[in-house]
């Protein structure tokens, strides 16, 4: 009966528990999965007569994954030029790159395979530490010069190599640069960093709470609001002061606005200011936080203490450390 050498290019379609190892060498990590490669199959019948012809390279056909083109350059006797003595080497060769502009980058993260035919899994081969590698026009195949020793290719208790046939495989996933950087600072004594509120005709005012006008501090909008006669249980009982982060219904799902503060009523005939500080994390479901009872009302209303003068109330918010965030394309 004639012997022959033939070759199987194909898509895998079997689909199969996943299992791997970590079992690391020479900068490659090896594992042995069910589930076959995802983009190439290659099956080489008597591999015996491959190997006598002398070739020193076999390239497979071309095939498509993750939108370019590529093939598998199988050295039988291994790439001597790269230490590959001993071994089979296995590439992964970008095909059909004359139409890309002239500096163009593929990045790739890719697993080569060997299938163990009497386990009925895969042996796969790739980088250690999981580099993606960067094809170019300068270099244009990535592999393993040491996919596999000979020796153990051809014991057939391994299953490698059964009945003189053999199937090499590639996964091949292209690292797309659309990224986009997500920078967060933490900013100590943000520009401009107080909001003076002065409230004029204090004892006249009869509104539930009044709000200061807007500050832009740290790239985020701050106000204060302020409830001259307090704010619901400490209503008739205390001065209640909030620092409000302003459209912050306009965060995105789950961002948050960090601000360490001082929230102040000015003494206006010594320093004796009455002060709190405040560290907050604010978001769309938190936009406001402060001391509802910040001063009794009785206290504020002594004018012998200074905070009311002339019938003017100053009230105040010092940001002192603020969270920014910046996006860049």
């Amino acid at each position: 009966m004639e012997e022959k050498a033939s070759l199987y290019l194909g898509d895998p379609s079997k689909v199969c528990r996943l299992y791997t190892s970590n079992n690391i060498n020479h900068g490659t990590r090896r594992g042995t999965r069910d589930f076959p490669p995802a983009h190439f199959l290659f099956k080489v019948e008597a591999f015996s007569l491959l190997v006598k012809t002398g070739v020193e390279k076999y390239e497979s056909d071309v095939f498509e994954a993750s939108g370019h083109k590529w093939r598998l350059s199988l050295y039988p006797n291994g790439d001597c030029k790269s230490n590959g003595n001993g071994f089979i080497s296995l590439y992964l060769v970008i095909e059909e790159t004359e139409n890309l502009p002239l500096t163009w980058e593929v990045n790739v993260s890719f697993r080569l395979f060997v299938f163990d035919r009497i386990r009925d899994k895969y042996l796969t081969i790739e980088d250690a530490d999981g580099a993606v590698k960067r094809f170019h026009w300068m270099k244009t195949e990535w592999g393993f010069a040491q996919l596999i020793s000979i020796e153990s290719f051809s014991d057939t208790s391994n299953g490698y190599l059964v009945g003189d046939c053999c199937i090499f495989g590639a996964e091949v996933f292209v690292m797309e640069r659309n990224s986009k950087w997500e920078c967060l600072s933490m900013v100590k004594q943000p520009d401009d960093n107080t909001i003076i509120f002065k409230m004029d005709d204090f004892s006249k005012l009869d509104k539930k709470y009044y709000e200061s006008s807007v500050h832009n501090i740290g790239g985020s909008k701050w106000k204060l609001t302020v409830y001259p006669k307090g704010n619901v249980k400490f209503k008739g009982k205390a001065l209640s002061v909030f620092l409000e982060l302003v459209e912050a219904d306009k965060l995105p799902p789950k961002r948050k606005a960090y601000a360490e503060y001082k929230l102040r009523v000015r003494n206006q005939i010594s320093d004796n200011h009455k002060e709190f500080s405040v560290e907050h994390w604010f978001s769309a479901t938190n936009v406001n936080w402060g001391y509802p009872q910040f001063m009794p009302l009785k206290v504020l209303h002594d004018p012998s203490k200074g905070y009311i003068l002339y019938d003017s109330l100053i009230v105040e918010a010092e940001i002192t450390l603020i969270s920014k965030v910046k996006h860049f394309p």
